[in-house]
């Protein structure tokens, strides 16, 4: 008898900026029904882009305050 379990998901920045962008995006329906391999190239490709550029600009303001 298989048990459905997902395993618990650490909370690290970048999965916050990942499911935050997938809703900014429109996709977090598909990502609800077929989960994170259900997206094409594409879609994840662009939420990877976006990640790392919101952490770009993370990084020259935390650089700025020093």
């Amino acid at each position: 008898m298989a048990k459905n379990k997902k395993k618990e998901k650490i909370e690290t920045l970048e999965n916050k900026l990942k499911y935050e962008i997938a809703e900014e995006l429109g996709l977090m329906d598909k990502i609800n029904e077929v989960g994170w391999g259900g997206l094409t190239a594409k879609e994840s490709g662009k939420i990877g882009g976006i990640i790392t550029v919101r952490k770009r600009k993370m990084k020259i303001k935390d650089d700025l305050k020093k």
